[in-house]
């Protein structure tokens, strides 16, 4: 089983587990760019290769307003109606 790390700083670490992964990958996937420099670049390419490889998936894109701290409520429950997959991305 694959194990989970968090880099998060915190005292009593939460128990986290990797949710069940479907079988295909169908519907609507979002694109979270994370806001570091460089992020969309990385982006841009993902959706370039995924496109090629799902073509009956549609991709949407979001973004973060900082790298610093966590996506905003709103911004999760946005991506949480709208999409059933989110591949959050970073870069430098």
């Amino acid at each position: 089983m694959p194990q989970v790390l968090d880099p998060t700083d915190e005292r009593t670490p939460i128990r986290r587990s990797l949710t069940p992964r479907p079988e295909m990958i169908s519907g609507t996937v979002g694109l979270l760019d994370i806001s570091k420099p460089r992020g969309n670049v990385l982006i841009d390419q993902l959706e370039v290769r995924l496109r090629g490889r799902l073509p009956g998936v549609s991709f949407k894109r979001y973004s973060k307003p900082t790298f610093t701290k966590p996506a905003p409520d709103d911004l999760r429950r946005q991506i949480l109606e709208e999409c059933g997959f989110v591949i959050e991305a970073l870069a430098d």
